[in-house]
């Protein structure tokens, strides 16, 4: 190994998830490019599995500049940065297509720009995939299924009101908490991605899974007001391109742990319920749209998300 040099800088990253994760993989890329082309001088070390804590705790060291990167959740971050609950508003993608197109896309590029004023700078999203509705009690099929059951949401008001728009009871519980939950019976189920549902042995506790694929709120990258003021021009240049080269690795790897945790949840015995009375839920959510289109700058970014094609 080449001895680093004199001045060479750590910076350290943040990422809930375990370590052979894709967003764990794409930081790590993230890493290795910034080292090679910094010639060593910056260098990013990843800790993953919550070694820095739960992802509310991480963002607020993040915000105080403790933290030089984080990879966080788009509803976590979303209780700083406006923007970035609008992307996490249920049933506001029609698909992973649609989702990709307006991030890739310049209202991606206005909501990264918009978390300067918030103490964050937003490198790059990270696809997370969709969120569905998984439990330990019935097959979810119509709102009537989804009544009094009681599910763990983020710690966020967003999901909380969601969940609580269907009918369902809403728990916020830290993401490392869920399977203790689920195991003593505290909670009935929760939501998520595919992945994490069965990465994190969810599924051995909640049978049922519903392709509701309610939200489609992207993860972000962010790094500290603090550490990016440190940069100059040129490394700045150099980490925002790393971050997005990063983004497009951990899609296609993403994609493969999608297919691969439906198969494995498959083989467990796991129901799977893709016939589900989505206009029913969709106008469920009625009274979360109007609450969010006060603010004319939400509706404005809501309707224009809906016309991207």
């Amino acid at each position: 190994m080449a001895p680093m040099p004199a001045a060479a800088r750590e910076f350290r990253a943040a990422d809930t998830q375990a370590e052979d994760y894709p967003t764990v993989q794409a930081l790590r890329l993230m890493g290795r490019m910034i080292a090679e082309r910094s010639g060593g001088r910056d260098q990013i070390r990843v800790f993953h599995s919550r070694q820095l804590g739960e992802e509310k705790e991480t963002i607020e060291q993040t915000r105080a500049g403790a933290i030089d990167l984080n990879r966080t959740n788009g509803a976590l971050i979303g209780n700083y940065v406006p923007a970035m609950n609008v992307l996490a508003m249920p049933f506001l993608f029609r698909s992973i297509d649609h989702l990709q197109k307006v991030l890739d896309g310049p209202i991606g590029n206005e909501i990264l720009n918009s978390f300067e004023p918030f103490g964050f700078v937003g490198l790059t999203f990270y696809d997370s995939g969709a969120r569905s509705i998984y439990n330990n009690v019935r097959p979810v099929r119509t709102l009537a299924d989804v009544k009094g059951l009681r599910l763990r949401v983020q710690q966020s008001e967003l999901m909380s009101d969601m969940v609580r728009a269907l009918g369902a009871e809403p728990v916020e519980l830290p993401y490392g908490q869920v399977i203790t939950g689920l195991a003593t019976k505290l909670i009935d189920g929760a939501e998520n991605n595919w992945p994490s549902f069965v990465t994190t042995d969810h599924y051995k506790f909640a049978g049922f899974y519903t392709i509701t694929e309610h939200t489609m709120s992207p993860e972000v990258l962010v790094m500290s007001k603090k550490a990016w003021e440190s940069l100059s021009a040129d490394e700045r240049k150099l980490f925002r391109e790393a971050a997005q080269l990063s983004s497009r690795f951990m899609r296609e790897k993403w994609k493969d742990l999608e297919q691969q945790s439906r198969r494995q949840a498959e083989a467990a015995g796991v129901t799977i319920v893709s016939d589900f009375d989505r206009k029913a839920f969709e106008a469920a959510m009625s009274g979360i749209y109007a609450k969010a289109q006060r603010s004319p700058g939400t509706a404005a970014l809501i309707a224009r998300i809906r016309q991207v094609e």
